[in-house]
């Protein structure tokens, strides 16, 4: 997949208009309210006449070449122990990575829960890291007016972007327009390697489980950190994956690597779009989804794998090479896999159990740098090194990061205690022996103060106050509290007061509870 140099898209910009960069480049015109939907179906990408759409559980228009026929069901009840697994995880994220990385792994390989794909994702990659190390830096990019040279060409790919998804289905959609932002912003962001046309798919599975800004970092890590090189003007870094991949299926499938040989093909004729595109482009949907979860957690090494099995099982087989007798056919066979080889289950058994290992992978790099260095000279782009997975890019993190926890729902105020301290028993404490005072002098009762132990509940341990009190302030509370006079006719009204505090706290319970996964984007 070469770099794009502007291919006819849906419209070329008239003589002397001018792109402002933004998303308002794609706004339609003043006729486009009534012509959106014939503008849309009108396309290359969209099936002929309008009927009402019906749409499978991955967004794809049923009975279009995205969406799929039945699919292996996982059952409810092992659905939601998944996502109360993974919510857990993603919840203690530091600590499961530091000591049970193999589990996080193991869970990968079964399928991360789809209500929890995308931010399981923006996690293992990195990129919420990045997000909270960089805050408000795409919004910056965003408002940026961008590079003209780079602006128009992505403009003319956006309708090529899986086109039958329900977020990419209409020309100036919501899809297309975030899909614009977050390549423009990534021109600007390394306007050194520009814009690729293989970027455009990877950063649409990408905007189809997360928002723009969220997208944008996970592009960001995957250009950088996962497939370092892949992107840059010559494709070196490709090309020498090209040779990797070669040289291990000579140990995978003796029997494949011999008639490629034969017939002379170039790996780069069948492997490009496999790998610049993560098979985004390739697989049925279903399968595309497990391989990105592997991929996101073990780096690279999935890539690979993924290419070796369907070579494998392309032209593993005498009976399936005398098949292709020439480079057409050979081609054609790996071009149209057989949907068997594709499958879900079938596939992603076969990656787990194939022993490709990251060292392989590493030592076979170094001997195709070294051939390439002795017949082609020292490579012209300088990509920095590669890091196989979530395990791999945590520890390559420099110096101290904030810790990975959700944004709380209710923040304490500055002069409350800190969650955790000692004084946060002491009220309740306090209370308790009030209610008994009261219970044995038949006095109406206080309205008591507001249970420490529930605000601790409510806000967790997200984030500590910014302001840390004295440690004697919670016994001065109370002590001020046992001197104050008893309730005068004006204070009746607190009870009265308390009832809507109470709903509202309770309301913000249940608020906490369903934004337990915060950077769930459904």
């Amino acid at each position: 997949m070469a770099k794009s140099n502007g291919e006819n898209g849906p419209r070329a910009p008239a003589a002397g208009e001018s792109l402002s960069g933004t998303r308002e480049s794609l706004a339609q015109g003043p006729d486009a309210a009534t012509t959106d939907e014939l503008s849309s179906l009108g396309s290359d990408s969209e099936a002929n006449g309008f009927v009402e759409r019906r749409i499978d559980k991955f967004g794809f228009i049923v009975g279009s070449q995205g969406a799929e026929g039945a699919l292996e069901e996982v059952p409810l009840e092992v659905l939601r122990q998944r996502e109360s697994k993974w919510l857990d995880m993603l919840n203690n994220w530091d600590k499961w990575m530091a000591k049970k990385h193999k589990k996080i792994r193991l869970r990968c390989q079964k399928g991360i829960p789809p209500s929890l794909r995308g931010r399981a994702w923006q996690y293992l990659s990195g990129g919420k890291v990045k997000l909270q190390q960089n805050p408000g830096k795409f919004d910056e990019l965003d408002m940026s007016p961008g590079d003209p040279k780079w602006l128009d060409v992505i403009e003319r790919d956006l309708h090529r972007q899986f086109p039958f998804h329900e977020m990419f289905v209409s020309r100036g959609g919501h899809g297309q327009q975030d899909l614009f932002r977050v390549l423009k912003a990534y021109t600007l962001y390394r306007p050194e390697e520009g814009y690729c046309q293989a970027q455009a798919p990877i950063a649409a599975v990408l905007l189809m489980h997360m928002p723009a800004e969220q997208a944008f970092w996970c592009l960001v890590q995957i250009c950088e950190k996962y497939l370092p090189g892949y992107y840059s003007e010559k494709l070196e870094a490709i090309q020498l994956d090209g040779e990797i991949l070669f040289s291990l299926l000579q140990k995978v499938s003796p029997v494949a690597h011999k008639h490629l040989s034969r017939q002379k093909i170039d790996p780069l004729l069948y492997m490009t779009e496999w790998f610049m595109c993560a098979f985004s482009r390739t697989l049925p949907w279903s399968s595309v989804l497990r391989v990105w979860d592997m991929f996101f957690c073990e780096g690279v090494k999935i890539i690979f794998r993924v290419g070796l099995v369907l070579l494998k099982h392309a032209l593993g087989s005498p009976e399936k090479v005398k098949a292709c007798q020439g480079q057409y056919e050979t081609i054609e066979r790996l071009r149209s896999l057989s949907p068997k080889i594709m499958q879900e289950a079938f596939l992603v058994q076969e990656v787990v159990e194939l022993p490709v290992t990251e060292r392989q992978i590493e030592r076979e790099h170094l001997i195709q740098l070294r051939r390439w260095q002795e017949t082609r000279g020292e490579l012209q782009c300088r990509s920095p090194p590669r890091l196989h997975g979530a395990k791999a890019i945590l520890d390559a993190e420099p110096g101290p990061r904030p810790t990975l926890q959700p944004s709380p729902s209710i923040r304490l105020p500055p002069d409350a205690p800190l969650p955790g301290s000692k004084a946060k028993s002491k009220p309740s404490k306090q209370a308790q022996k009030e209610q008994k005072q009261t219970k044995a002098t038949g006095q109406p009762e206080k309205p008591p103060a507001p249970d420490q132990a529930m605000v601790e509940a409510a806000a967790g341990d997200a984030y500590p106050p910014q302001h840390v009190p004295p440690k004697d302030s919670a016994p001065q509370a109370s002590a001020a509290q046992d001197s104050a006079p008893q309730a005068s006719a004006p204070q009746d009204s607190a009870p009265q007061d308390s009832a809507p505090q109470a709903s509202a706290h309770h309301r913000s319970q249940e608020s906490l509870t369903s934004q337990e996964s915060e950077d769930t984007y459904l």
